[in-house]
């Protein structure tokens, strides 16, 4: 199954030069967050294929104007064509503001989904907005990355962890990584995974 990921920056290639051609195959879209609502409500009419999304540090406008036709899949486990993922939005506190984080506010909230986790037997995709510490993620408090992915890599050994807060334009950083069976996948812009 062909998955579209985006986060962090709206491509012109796709909003301003639509192809339909170019995404024919794809099945689902999964948004990282920092993103526009009407971006992401183009690219589920456009593509015809569900939106799963988590939100961004800067997604505060989407409590007014959510994406039209898209799911937000924060603090839940969503199965599409038998593939379990799950959502943990948001970024490293840095500031006073919403969809910031601390440690251990981040390991809270895999701790309270355990029940489901158990049930659905873990998970095949991991999305989030901020990356991994130490893979893929910046020095910067703004960009860092939660310790609390890496075990929950270690516990639920997901396919793939889809995550974006961390532009590749900033000249320091690589799309992917590799977490012993994780896929790190950085989703700026756009990307193509296959599941």
């Amino acid at each position: 199954m062909k998955i579209l990921v985006v986060s962090d920056e709206e491509s012109k290639f796709i909003w301003d030069h639509f192809d339909p051609e170019k995404f024919k195959d794809v099945r689902l879209i999964i948004s990282c967050g920092d993103l526009k609502a009407a971006y992401l409500s183009f690219l589920v009419s456009m593509i015809h294929a569900p939106l799963l999304y988590v939100h961004g540090n800067h997604d505060t406008d989407y409590k007014v104007n959510p994406p039209e036709g898209c799911d937000s899949i924060e603090d839940r486990i969503v199965t599409f064509k038998g593939v379990r993922i799950l959502g943990l939005g948001g970024s490293f506190r840095y500031s006073p503001g919403d969809y910031q984080y601390t440690e251990r506010q981040m390991r809270w909230r895999i701790t309270k989904l355990k029940p489901k986790l158990l049930l659905s037997k873990g998970v095949d995709i991991l999305v989030t907005h901020a990356p991994v510490y130490k893979l893929g993620d910046g020095e910067d408090l703004c960009h860092r990355g939660f310790e609390c992915f890496s075990t929950f890599m270690n516990q639920y050994n997901p396919k793939y962890l889809l995550h974006g807060h961390q532009h590749l334009n900033y000249g320091r950083n690589q799309r992917i990584h590799r977490y012993k069976n994780t896929e790190i996948v950085n989703a700026f812009g756009y990307y193509f995974i296959e599941v």
